[in-house]
């Protein structure tokens, strides 16, 4: 399974290039009123709800939608976007529950497709279909075959690395390795740099992505998870959780002050003000660091567990998908724009050069990027990604192992204890 992930990611990134992923809400609309998807003559307008968690691109997202706005000028489209540090699936729940449901709104996959799939449109049979790289369909695929989901995009994570400072700490080569790491952030510290903007206060960067890696790292990352739910595997006792510990002690202890306070936002302007050499994000940041430093020179290097080979690897995948509400009561529209949203010109400009995305389409050149998507690609070319796997996790298990992660750092517990309430975590939510 692993190698069949590994060989899907770096293929869909060559084919890519060859054809040529803080707590805002946000809500904006151009009107209240907005009409027929194929009919510019008509003078129905109707309004698609737009939900969405990605706060990086809100206001690109926006400006986007008022071109489409203007090219069907009856279709309007309310954008509202909860994310960051807010938890973008209770509010979403909360929306359904309340009887206001979007037109459009985001699905992860995996488990997440089973709990959302009576309420999903199938998507299998739209124009852009045909231009899904093998592992953009994954994530939204069920058993039958049905695909439920548009992904948004692909993207990689790891430690981001700031050069320039990593060269005025003297460090010429690239750590990939727990013992090469550990050299890099004490030539950092001897330097007067701060190694690491830790964002501790983040329940997903710690609980989703960061414990992401000793899962992914495992030799058959599905085969460990079906274990977990089956008794045969356990999270005490296994290799790869054990030297996690590793992981979080260097960051903390080479790390910013007050790390369980940091949020999204601190943590990347930290680091995009030369605060911290490294960060522990994506390519989803890409936008922000650039706002704040447009000179910034940086790439990822791995988050290693330990000196073995395969520990020079990031995680790459489909962060998140557009999904259709079946019983929108503008599904025809809803997905007109999906379907713009990928094969338009203005579409596509939108995801390459104002999103910076790497596209999950064969049809859309990866052109425009910034550092941290270049870098992303160079990985995934080079067939040195692991899978993102949380899509696979019990749902709410995130939010719990990141509350033992933020016990173990605020000094209330011991490390084999964390891996006692993990293990607690995944029998009562399995």
């Amino acid at each position: 399974m692993k190698r069949f992930l590994l060989l899907c990611m770096s293929m869909l990134l060559v084919v890519g290039i060859i054809a040529g992923c803080s707590s805002n809400n946000k809500e904006s609309s151009s009107s209240d009123t907005g009409g027929d998807a194929d009919s510019g003559n008509s003078d129905e307008v109707v309004t698609l709800n737009f939900f969405q968690f990605k706060v990086e691109i809100a206001d690109q997202l926006q400006e986007m939608l008022k071109e489409f706005e203007a090219e069907h000028p009856n279709i309007k489209v309310k954008l509202e976007t909860v994310g960051g540090g807010a938890d973008y699936g209770a509010a979403l729940k909360a929306k359904f529950a309340s009887g206001e449901k979007p037109d459009i709104f985001n699905n992860g996959g995996f488990n997440e497709l089973e709990l959302w799939k009576e309420h999903l449109a199938d998507l299998s049979n739209e124009p852009w279909v045909d231009h899904l790289l093998p592992i953009g369909k994954v994530p939204m695929t069920d058993e039958d075959g049905v695909l439920y989901g548009m992904p948004v995009n692909l993207e990689g994570y790891g430690f981001a690395y700031n050069k320039d400072l990593f060269e005025q700490a003297g460090i010429t080569e690239v750590p990939t390795t727990m013992s090469e790491l550990q050299v890099a952030v004490e030539k950092l510290e001897e330097n007067g740099i701060t190694a690491f903007a830790a964002g501790y206060g983040e329940w997903w960067v710690i609980g989703q992505h960061l414990l992401n890696i000793p899962f992914a790292q495992q030799d058959d990352p599905a085969a460990f998870i079906e274990g977990l739910s089956e008794g045969t595997e356990t999270f005490v006792g296994n290799k790869h959780f054990e030297e996690f510990k590793q992981v979080i002690d260097t960051e903390i202890g080479f790390g910013n002050t007050n790390p369980l306070t940091t949020d999204y936002n601190t943590q990347v302007t930290l680091f995009a003000s030369g605060e911290a050499a490294m960060i522990q994000q994506g390519n989803w940041t890409e936008n922000m660091i650039y706002q704040i430093n447009p000179d910034m020179n940086m790439a990822f290097l791995p988050i290693p567990l330990n000196d073995e080979a395969e520990a020079n690897a990031i995680p790459v995948g489909v962060p998140n998908n557009w999904a259709i509400n079946k019983n929108s009561e503008h599904l025809e529209e809803a997905k007109l724009l999906l379907d713009w949203m990928v094969s338009s010109e203005t579409g596509q400009r939108y995801m390459t050069e104002e999103f910076a995305f790497i596209p999950a389409f064969d049809n859309i050149e990866p052109a425009g990027l910034g550092a941290l998507g270049e870098s992303i690609l160079e990985y995934s070319v080079a067939e040195q990604t692991i899978p993102w796997t949380w899509f696979m996790w019990p749902d709410g298990a995130n939010q719990d192992f990141a509350a033992a992660i933020q016990e173990y750092v605020a000094g209330q517990i011991e490390f084999d204890e964390v891996l006692e309430k993990f293990q607690a975590t995944w029998d009562n939510l399995k």
